[in-house]
């Protein structure tokens, strides 16, 4: 069996007209709910084998929180910039790619290929996945590779915990 979390980046600023997209900040807003939903998560679930983040500054900065909080060394995290996508593309073959000696991984990407990914291989419906939105899918498989539709298990949004 294989666990999955995706995380859409916590609230960003788009208070610097000079800075592209993919160094936008976070607010402090999604600082504070980066925070509060990994103390929460930490928690609640078991700590993920590995994290894996986009490469834009948003995404790495809510991963960078998400580790220090599941207490996940930052030299194991893995950034990949084929996740700054707005599509699933990546984050289906990141996943797929994964190493089946992980039984979970915890992703950390981007609206529109986050909303598309959890609609497509989770259970429940989910029309919008909020910024620093979690969502949990479990599958039934044993290779990463194989997956296709699974159970969605987990939805937790920042607005639920405040």
């Amino acid at each position: 069996m294989k666990t999955l979390y995706i995380v859409r980046h916590a609230k960003s600023s788009w208070k610097y007209d000079s800075v592209a997209d993919i160094d936008r900040p976070l607010k402090e807003r999604g600082i504070n709910d980066a925070h509060l939903l990994s103390k929460y998560l930490a928690k609640e679930i078991k700590r993920p084998d590995v994290f894996i983040s986009s490469s834009a500054n948003r995404a790495l900065h809510t991963a960078v929180i998400f580790c220090e909080n599941f207490s996940y060394p930052l030299s194991n995290l893995q950034i990949k910039r084929q996740l700054y996508s707005f599509s699933d593309g990546y984050l289906v073959k990141t996943v797929k790619a994964l190493d089946d000696s992980f039984d979970s991984a915890i992703i950390f990407s981007h609206d529109h290929g986050i909303n598309s990914f959890v609609n497509k291989f989770g259970s429940k419906p989910i029309a919008h996945v909020s910024t620093c939105g979690v969502i949990g899918i479990q599958f039934k498989d044993k290779h990463w590779k194989n997956i296709k539709k699974g159970i969605t298990t987990l939805v937790e949004f920042p607005k639920n915990h405040r």
